[in-house]
């Protein structure tokens, strides 16, 4: 048997045909774990991890915000930072059909369209981040700036701050 080659995700192609650096972790997962699971499995810390959540806006359109994965996403921040009356969260139901990925497996990077894409802010203190790598069991790191180059993202103040 030969070296077993590694299979790209999406996200992993247009990050390649980018030029964009990145490593590659994978990790054991039958099915859908939270990304704090995840994390500890890594032995990453939770503020370099960031999660993509899916919403939908009053106007009916798909938003893409990209948190760290401890945090809370502060729907009013959030659909402000889109130009939105209200977002909510969509359906785990739909995530497939909405983004081309599976709960878990879901990335910003190469979704079936291109939706609006907002990170959170406190991506930029981080030197590299890590996001799903497009499928479960596999993440990515790489630069914040990178990888909104790679998402067409903006940085917005996006979540629940405490008093």
């Amino acid at each position: 048997m030969g070296k077993q080659k590694e299979v790209k995700t999406n996200a992993m192609r247009i990050l390649d045909s980018l030029k964009i650096s990145y490593e590659h972790y994978t990790y054991e997962c039958e099915e859908f774990i939270d990304a704090i699971q995840i994390a500890d499995k890594l032995g990453q810390p939770y503020e370099k991890m960031y999660k993509t959540l899916v919403t939908v806006g009053h106007s009916k359109n798909y938003f893409v915000f990209v948190i760290p994965i401890a945090e809370e996403l502060d729907m009013k921040k959030a659909a402000k930072s889109v130009g939105e009356k209200s977002v909510a969260m969509i359906p785990v139901k739909e995530i497939n059909a909405v983004t081309g990925y599976i709960r878990g497996g879901c990335t910003a990077i190469g979704m079936k369209k291109q939706y609006v894409t907002r990170i959170d802010e406190s991506a930029l203190e981080q030197e590299k981040m890590i996001v799903s790598g497009g499928k479960l069991g596999s993440q990515i790191e790489l630069t914040p700036l990178d990888f909104q180059k790679a998402a067409k993202a903006e940085f917005a103040q996006i979540i629940v701050k405490e008093a």
